[in-house]
């Protein structure tokens, strides 16, 4: 991933970008200390237009250490099963510089935080009910919530196809999955996951689903598309969270939020650009970054859950 000389490895800045097809109202660019060395991290939007996508992708590729792509997975999981998307491969293929969507982070440190750092905070999931809004987006937290003991129901059906149907256990999402996911996986992602403006907009949906729960889990975005104003009283577990959207929270009366990723700057980032920070640091490329990388290379960075009380 690197090159030059030894000292101009010591002293230059790591630079991370993440490239997202969501709206480029959230761009940001901080720079940071993370483990005694200087940091970039930036985000770029690019408003749901695919082309733009691909093309901001190419601009960066060979000049930064790593790149998130965010408001669009790699694949989507259902048991042991991968289902590439073919808009992402299509958007990374033949790039150099490592690429990640941010899997690794949602497979092993949000399994942490929930069966670890959760309970220490009094906020452990056995009997609580739980709305995880798409499980092939983190089938690791619906496996991991379930073995928590939480009351679970899926969204994929309501929040990525509009059926006001919930799903009741992992059997169901598997054998769904591998039914449709071939399918919808071949169509533009746009369909399916809100991007650019879509983003920003509220239309409250699902009602029952919303006023069932007591956790809502899962991408902000989904959770944010179809909310009510009156969350009282629920925690939120997610993550890619911006003060504007602390401020809606706190207006719809929600007692906890909880993002799995850490505050910089105000913001917590996507899972993406976190696991392009551990490439970085690991110097590793991200298919050799095992369960115990993740957890240590964590842990060393001094990277924790955000937990706010909102009311």
């Amino acid at each position: 991933m690197d090159s030059g000389t030894p000292s101009e490895l010591t002293d230059r800045p790591r630079h991370v970008v993440s490239v997202s097809l969501g709206s480029s109202a959230g761009d940001t660019r901080i720079e940071t200390d993370i483990l005694g060395r200087r940091f970039i991290i930036q985000r770029i939007g690019t408003n749901g237009d695919y082309r733009q996508f691909c093309r901001r992708l190419r601009e960066i590729d060979g000049t930064v250490d790593a790149i998130g792509i965010g408001g669009i997975n790699l694949a989507l999981v259902a048991g042991r099963r991968r289902y590439h998307i073919r808009d992402a491969l299509r958007a990374v293929e033949g790039l150099r510089t490592p690429v990640v969507d941010g899997g690794g982070v949602k497979q092993h440190w949000e399994r942490h935080i929930i069966l670890k750092v959760l309970p220490e905070l009094g906020l452990a999931m056995r009997g609580r009910r739980v709305l995880l809004v798409a499980s092939v987006d983190r089938f690791s937290m619906a496996e991991t919530l379930t073995e928590a003991g939480a009351d679970c129901l899926f969204g994929d059906l309501m929040f990525g196809l509009g059926i006001p149907i919930g799903l009741r256990g992992l059997t169901t999402v598997k054998v769904l999955a591998f039914i449709l996911l071939p399918i919808f996986t071949r169509l533009p992602f746009t369909w399916l996951y809100p991007t650019g403006e879509r983003q920003d907009r509220i239309t409250p949906r699902f009602g029952r689903a919303y006023q069932w729960a007591e956790v809502l889990a899962g991408d902000f975005h989904y959770i944010k598309r179809h909310m009510p104003d009156d969350l009282s009283g629920k925690v939120i577990l997610t993550n890619t969270i911006t003060p504007a959207d602390v401020q809606a929270l706190r207006q719809r009366r929600v007692a906890t939020l909880v993002t799995t990723t850490p505050e910089m700057n105000g913001r917590s980032f996507g899972t993406n650009v976190l696991e392009a920070i551990l490439v970085v640091l690991s110097g590793r490329r991200p298919e050799q970054l095992t369960a115990d990388d993740y957890l240590e290379w964590m842990r060393r960075a001094g990277f924790a859950p955000r937990v706010q009380r909102l009311t």
